[in-house]
């Protein structure tokens, strides 16, 4: 009679990890345009474009925050209207979309942030205004097919920076 024991553990599922993804501490510098200032984090590379508007890239994250400005001459409720409709445009891939009021009366910059979760192509947007004369929004894009779960760490860095632009955001007179 042959008789065979052996030991056999338990296979136990690995516990589920989260990528984790540093990126370095915000370092600010100033950016000056004919109609506005703000500060932005110098990770980011600053580029004008020929329609004056700007553009933050972020090679790291692959990322870039799109930023333009806009004369509000008597057309505040239309420019109110386009940045709220492009901001739901996103709504068709977005898990949701949470909006965010931003006011600073000393500055006299009013304003929305939409925060966009899920497989949608901008992970956020925003808009400014003196509500009289200067009209700036802006939009986060990742040069990559949107998925939410690899993009999350880069978009929540980035949603910080573009809350830190409308936070310094000062007007020219």
């Amino acid at each position: 009679m042959v008789c065979l024991l052996g030991c056999k553990e338990d296979v136990l599922p690995k516990p589920k990890a989260e990528l984790r993804l540093e990126y370095s501490k915000p370092v600010v510098a100033g950016v000056e345009t004919e109609k506005f200032t703000f500060q932005y984090n110098d990770l980011a590379q600053l580029k004008r474009d020929k329609n004056n508007s700007l553009i933050l890239r972020y090679p790291e994250m692959k990322g870039e925050i799109f930023i333009n400005y806009k004369e509000v001459g008597g057309n505040l409720e239309k420019l109110l209207s386009d940045a709220q409709k492009f901001s739901y445009e996103h709504s068709v891939k977005a898990d949701g979309i949470l909006e965010q009021p931003f006011i600073n009366e000393d500055a006299k910059v009013y304003g929305m942030f939409y925060e966009v979760s899920g497989d949608a192509a901008s992970q956020a947007q925003f808009y400014v205004t003196d509500s009289t004369r200067h009209f700036v929004t802006g939009s986060l894009y990742f040069y990559t097919k949107p998925n939410y779960d690899s993009i999350y760490p880069a978009a929540v860095y980035l949603r910080k920076d573009i809350r830190a632009i409308m936070e310094t955001l000062k007007w020219k007179e």
